[in-house]
């Protein structure tokens, strides 16, 4: 994962699926996908109440094939705004 600015990220979808999580995480790194997880260690000091979800961040400019990574995956990304459109 290279070091970006914050301001370049952008959200895919929150979760507090780990497993989830985890598969998203390696689709990404086999993709070469910038990505950052926002929020995980908040989303442990909080237990298990899933409060705060995590969130899952792309560059920018990898927006679209993460997208497509995802989709192929058979992942839905929630509809709306969330992701910085």
């Amino acid at each position: 994962m290279q070091i970006l600015k914050v301001g370049t990220m952008i959200e895919l979808m929150r979760s507090n699926d780990v497993v989830l999580i985890s598969l998203i995480e390696a689709l990404f790194a086999e993709g070469r996908i910038s990505y950052f997880i926002a929020d995980a260690h908040m989303s442990m000091l909080e237990g298990s109440t899933g409060f705060m979800a995590r969130r899952i961040m792309v560059a920018r400019e990898d927006a679209p094939q993460a997208r497509r990574i995802l989709h192929d995956a058979a992942i839905e990304l929630p509809k709306g705004p969330s992701d910085g459109r």
